[in-house]
């Protein structure tokens, strides 16, 4: 036998033998996690509830010398190489979810935004970033260039009148085949160039139909303005044309963004629109949506994002981050977004049951900062309901209807009640058919109306070719 080739043999052999012995070594130190995480419990003294079908079937290895003299540290050690994270709920208590690509620490969160903070010091340097920033974003969402508008124009039915303000359903082609629908709110008497607000719908249950949405955009109406609301992707009457699944993949983000730029289109095409005074404001992923369509077109002039804006959330749904937009710049975060509204007025609508929660303490103050670039600290505003949750309640739609009154000049003093609040009484909250575009159970869709993701892919690949 040839020497070379022997010691070859040898050599596969002790890889072989190493290879096996590892192999028993990592099986001699492995254990269910659904064990591991019973012996944590009973370690730290602490409880940990999860979903059975996050841990069933999962082992790790070498758990015991993952521990550490902190809990919050030992469950990374365990947790981490198997894609899972803990989440303190309540003091002693841990909830085991999916690693969260969209969520960090709140010290992280901080400390990603003390970065972001020290690379710029002036007007200037901020606006260099700025425009790169804007940049990338329309490219990460693949709409740059923007594809063609569709030549049809928007489908308006339905008109009703209410006290003091009309409401039309309305639904526009963003793609071709393409459809979002909305519902729009106009005064009653409309006199001269009024004002536009566009309000983006949110993961709130009941949709744009719901209560709290209507009489929102009611008394916006009522106080001079014409304001329009419209659906998620994939959501409400756009379930006639995908489903529910489609919302939470990537070209949600891209189709909901796009939507937001062809209805401000329409809308400051009307002749009663006032281009000056154009406003954007949604809560939860509407808020997300309003964040970006302010920093991405300069025609939005006062924003408000609620309860959404913070340093280490970026938002749980792909419709909100499922397109690289938080990678561009070499990272950007939700607070560096929400200051390329500088100078324009911005209100940020923060409570203390989300992840709002230190908006006063940490975002609130980069903004501050970031405004003063322009000599206008006092343009941006928060309103922080400390005992409140995530929600568009009352006295966060008191916040913005205040807001928008005074920046906008709008004359409201005969709404309010005695004690200065914008009096919703009078507002009539519809059933969802009055609110229907296209009818009953999608009777009146348009025939050239696509069906399906796979659909909707293929239109953006074209797109891409013809770039």
């Amino acid at each position: 036998m040839n020497k070379h080739f022997f010691i070859l043999i040898l050599f596969l052999c002790a890889i072989a033998t190493n290879s096996f012995a590892q192999q028993n070594s990592d099986e001699q130190y492995k254990k269910p996690l659904s064990e591991v995480l019973k012996q944590v419990e009973k370690r730290f003294n602490i409880s940990i509830r999860y979903p059975d079908s996050l841990v069933t079937g999962k082992t790790l290895t070498y758990a015991d010398w993952r521990y550490r003299t902190d809990v919050d540290e030992t469950l990374s050690n365990m947790l981490t190489p198997l894609d899972l994270v803990a989440a303190k709920t309540d003091p002693g208590k841990y909830k085991i979810k999916a690693y969260e690509y969209y969520r960090t620490s709140v010290v992280d969160g901080k400390e990603k935004l003390d970065y972001l903070s020290a690379q710029y010091h002036d007007q200037q340097s901020w606006e260099l970033r700025k425009d790169s920033l804007r940049s990338c974003m329309y490219k990460a969402l693949q709409l740059s260039p923007l594809p063609p508008k569709p030549a049809s124009q928007p489908i308006i039915t339905n008109k009703r009148k209410m006290d003091g303000y009309t409401i039309e359903n309305i639904g526009f082609e963003v793609l071709p085949g393409v459809y979002i629908c909305g519902s729009l709110y106009k005064p009653a008497v409309i006199k001269g160039k009024i004002p536009v607000v566009l309000s983006p719908d949110g993961h709130f249950g009941g949709h744009r139909y719901r209560p709290d949405c209507q009489r929102r955009c009611a008394m916006l109406a009522k106080m001079g303005c014409m304001a329009i609301d419209y659906d998620l992707f994939a959501w409400n009457e756009s379930l006639l044309q995908f489903n529910e699944a489609d919302h939470r993949r990537p070209l949600a983000m891209a189709v909901q963004a796009l939507g937001s730029i062809r209805i401000l289109d329409y809308m400051l095409s009307l002749k009663d629109a006032d281009t000056n005074r154009v406003a954007i404001s949604g809560a939860s992923g509407g808020g997300s949506q309003t964040m970006l369509i302010t920093a991405l077109d300069d025609r939005i002039k006062l924003s408000a994002p609620v309860v959404m804006l913070s340093c280490y959330m970026y938002g749980g749904c792909p419709c909100e981050t499922g397109m690289p937009i938080h990678l561009c710049g070499g990272g950007t975060n939700n607070p560096e977004i929400a200051a390329m509204a500088a100078p324009r007025p911005q209100l940020i609508v923060s409570d203390g049951g989300d992840w709002t929660d230190h908006v006063p303490q940490i975002e609130f103050p980069y903004l501050k900062k970031m405004y003063s670039y322009y000599g206008a600290a006092n343009n941006v505003e928060n309103v922080h309901l400390a005992g409140e949750g995530h929600d568009y309640g009352p006295s966060k739609r008191q916040a913005l209807y205040h807001f928008i009154a005074r920046h906008f000049n709008l004359d409201s003093t005969h709404l309010l009640d005695a004690a200065g609040n914008f009096n919703e009484h009078g507002i009539t909250v519809e059933k969802t058919d009055a609110m229907l575009v296209f009818g009953k159970d999608g009777k009146d869709l348009p025939a050239t109306a696509i069906h399906g993701y796979d659909q909707l892919e293929a239109i953006f690949n074209n797109l891409k070719k013809n770039q």
